[in-house]
């Protein structure tokens, strides 16, 4: 059973992972809460498709919208949220560069 749990938790996460844009919302939140607005303008998307992509966020339970009068601010769902994607950071640095020399070839490793 906590094997279907732990698979169920990491494919979350790699799905979160598997979009760039949500990747650079993860990493942004990394640094510290934020309104979406500011999101939006810090990594160059619509507030349209920042909203699209934080819902699938809060779906996955990676991040939570925190209540502030009319506006709401949004911030990881955890901090060891914050700690894991440090840890893969590192973890990618270290991996060979030239096994995946592009995220869109077919025949990567």
């Amino acid at each position: 059973m906590d094997t279907l749990t732990h698979s169920d938790g990491l494919a979350r996460f790699g799905h979160a992972l598997s979009d760039s844009t949500r990747t650079r919302i993860l990493l942004a939140l990394r640094a510290g809460a934020s309104y979406p607005s500011q999101l939006a303008d810090d990594i160059g998307v619509s507030r349209q498709i920042l909203s699209n992509h934080l819902a699938c966020l809060r779906g996955c339970g990676l991040v939570v919208a925190v209540p502030e009068g009319r506006r709401s601010r949004y911030e990881l769902a955890d901090a060891r949220i914050g700690h894991a994607l440090d840890d893969l950071i590192g973890l990618v640095l270290a991996v060979d560069p030239a096994c995946c020399p592009s995220a869109d070839t077919e025949d990567c490793c």
